[in-house]
Order: C-alpha cells, then structure tokens, then sequence
C-alpha cells in the first residue's frame, strides 16, 4: 500500500493542520482548496486516499468524487463535512467514499481512519 494522502478543503487552516499532521506521521501530503486542483493531482500523483470536503465552492465534494472514482476507482475517500445531511453522506457511500467525519473531528480518529486504510 502506498502512502500518499490528497487534502481538499476550502478552508485554509483545516488543510494546513492536516497537512501538518500526516506529514509529520510521515505520508506523502498534497493539498488542493478546490475541484479543479483536486482532479489534477489526482491525475498527476493517484494518491491513495483523498479526505474530502463536501462543501466546496464551485465544484460540490459529491461531483469530485464521481471524478477521482471515474479517474481511479481504487482511490479510497473520506469524506469530511460541516453540516449533517444524511441524504448526502448516503450517496457519498454509494459513490465509494470508504467512511464520513463531521466537522469538528477529533484528529486522533482522523488519524486512525487514515491508519485504517493507507499504512505507512
């Protein structure tokens, strides 16, 4: 298993105490505040496991996943959100996303969800 993780967040203090954290845990980080950047790093790096927020401007987390899973299914997600629409979280799971934090989440348990399914 690989060890890259992709950060998308529009929130720019949530990507850098992110960031912060895996690196220093020793993953390969990469940070994008929207969709778009978000697919090219998919494209150009296919990390193995992307935490994602659903409510970015622009492009919505529900239509990034549909991409990062058309790009590389084998891609595991976790989905990050602020607000609790259960319908949403229901259909990121139909779309693959492997598991879902609410905002504000406990880094340990972000930490071990990442543990969980990309192992250094």
């Amino acid at each position: 298993m690989g060890n890259k993780l992709l950060i998308v967040d529009d929130q720019y203090g949530i990507r850098i105490l992110l960031n912060e954290v895996f690196q220093r845990e020793g993953y390969t980080t990469f940070q994008a505040s929207n969709g778009v950047q978000a697919l090219e790093i998919v494209q150009k790096h296919q990390p193995d496991l992307v935490l994602l927020d659903m409510k970015i401007p622009g492009m919505d987390g529900i239509e990034i996943l549909k991409r990062i899973k058309e790009i590389n299914r084998d891609i595991k997600v976790i989905i990050m959100t602020a607000y609790g629409e259960l319908d949403m979280i229901q259909e990121t799971r139909e779309l693959g996303a492997v598991m879902h934090f609410a905002k504000p989440f406990d880094i340990d348990d972000m930490r071990d969800a990442v543990r969980k399914y990309i192992s250094l």
